[in-house]
């Protein structure tokens, strides 16, 4: 079974193009990973409020992405952006 999730915060309005120039990176860099099956950000209908979908053959997968010196960079430039914390919804397959 994948581990599967959708992540939703926001960003703080100074920091939105920042965080949206980081996108790209990111979902370019995943698609380089071994066992992702799926990273792509969306931007939601709230303002300077996004998701990513993100979906990895498991766990494992799912912790070497964060754990890839490249995504970790990423991820803290991404993070420094974000205007309080994010939730994550994990996703079960019928």
């Amino acid at each position: 079974m994948s581990w599967t999730f959708l992540s939703r915060f926001s960003v703080k309005p100074d920091h939105d193009a920042d965080f949206a120039a980081l996108i790209p990176l990111m979902e370019a860099n995943a698609a380089e990973e071994p066992g992702t099956l799926a990273y792509k950000f969306y931007r939601r209908a709230d303002p300077h409020s996004f998701a990513v979908f993100e979906s990895f053959v498991d766990e494992a997968a799912d912790k070497a992405h964060q754990a890839n010196p490249k995504s970790a960079g990423i991820i803290a430039e991404m993070i420094a952006c974000m205007d309080g914390p994010y939730t994550r919804d994990y996703l079960l397959a019928i």
